[in-house]
């Protein structure tokens, strides 16, 4: 059963992936207002409905990639390794994801970006979407280091957030190579992570799993009955 829904579930990353690279192609041909959304239901071979099944408007399909990295940097965020610290945590997921925003796309990405910057309503989605983004990092944040503090959250997510996100369209935007998009993501991770690693809670474990540590090897654990007697 396993193996026949995650056939299922690739089957459906498919058909989404060939929705939004259809829609951006037709976009960049024909026009973002002149392309409808029976036009890409066409190209990308499905039924309008189905096209709806991926995509409420035609706006969210120029979104596809976006919401779909953000996904795996959450999903990422959640699954860290027990006792990994969570400034290794946030790096890890960022990485594990640099190569798909590298080469997603194409020659399209150009085109996505800037749909973006010229469309007052596309511009408006993008701002709702990194505030949106910006607040779920700063829960995450929050759910990897209890002892972080309020501003510090609000500050590293903003931080990370939008120096991946102002590099990514720039890089976009000016027709960068796949290799020099990927060594300006790289050097981006770095600063990024040079500038909060000053934040004390980000190069913890927590501590319900430092409490669960194993003793040293000099040191003896004490029976339950010594404990339970105090002496």
């Amino acid at each position: 059963m396993g193996h026949v829904e995650g056939l299922r579930e690739r089957k459906k990353q498919r058909t989404r992936r060939t929705i939004a690279s259809e829609a951006l192609r037709l976009f960049a041909e024909r026009g973002y207002e002149e392309t409808t959304i029976a036009d890409i239901a066409e190209a990308a071979d499905v039924s309008p409905r189905t096209f709806f099944s991926y995509f409420p408007s035609k706006e969210d399909v120029v979104f596809a990639e976006i919401d779909d990295r953000l996904a795996e940097v959450a999903d990422r965020l959640t699954r860290r390794p027990p006792g990994e610290p969570p400034i290794k945590t946030i790096r890890r997921s960022i990485v594990d994801i640099m190569e798909a925003l590298v080469t997603e796309h194409g020659a399209y990405g150009a085109v996505q970006v800037q749909l973006i910057l010229e469309r007052p309503g596309l511009r408006a989605c993008a701002l709702q979407r990194m505030t949106a983004t910006q607040q779920e990092l700063e829960q995450h944040l929050r759910d990897l280091c209890p002892g972080i503090s309020e501003i510090d959250a609000v500050a590293v997510s903003g931080v990370a957030i939008g120096g991946m996100q102002s590099v990514i369209v720039h890089c976009r935007r000016h027709g960068y190579s796949p290799e020099a998009m990927r060594d300006a993501l790289d050097r981006t991770i770095t600063l990024v992570e040079n500038g909060v690693c000053s934040v004390a809670a980000l190069n913890e474990a927590p501590a319900t799993e430092i409490s669960k540590a194993p003793p040293a090897p000099n040191q003896r654990p004490r029976p339950a009955r010594e404990r339970a007697n105090g002496s």
